[in-house]
């Protein structure tokens, strides 16, 4: 059995040495869980807007593992920002092979894997990498949910 918190640890290094990862993002990494997101997306106690993933006893009997989009309670208007975000991206998100829409409590989408060793780590680096293509859109809908009023 592969060590999980090597392959997580592998991944941290990739999306770090990444081109597109700047100061705005962010990782939390504790072993077989980690998280990406920026600065701005209300998750300094994880619990704001991010991509997770996670291989822990249960992914590993179940031999799949899920990649997601979160927004947990300390997103701003969270039932608003859900469904304005899923307005705007729903479509793009389920082009993409194997996602779906989920927008039922903090769930917004999400992407079961199989859970086989060859290239665990590029293969996750991947998914975020699609996932964080979603970071505009993000950005866009905390700015609306938050917005000011338009008087």
């Amino acid at each position: 059995m592969k060590d999980i918190k090597n392959v997580f640890r592998n991944l941290e290094k990739l999306l770090r040495d990444a081109s597109w990862f700047d100061d705005d993002w962010e990782i939390y990494n504790r072993g077989p869980y980690l998280q990406l997101y920026k600065s701005n997306w209300h998750n300094h106690n994880q619990g704001g807007v991010h991509f997770e993933t996670f291989i822990e006893a249960p992914q590993i009997k179940q031999k799949s593992f899920p990649i997601c989009m979160h927004a947990e309670e300390d997103c701003p208007s969270q039932p608003e920002f859900i469904e304005k975000f899923l307005e705007l991206e729903s479509g793009r998100i389920k082009s993409w092979k194997g996602y779906q829409t989920i927008g039922k409590g903090y769930h917004i989408c999400e992407r079961t894997m199989p859970l086989n060793f060859k290239n665990l780590e590029q293969r996750i680096f991947e998914e975020l990498n699609r996932l964080r293509q979603l970071s505009d859109s993000i950005e866009q809908t905390l700015n609306d949910v938050k917005g000011e009023p338009e008087w």
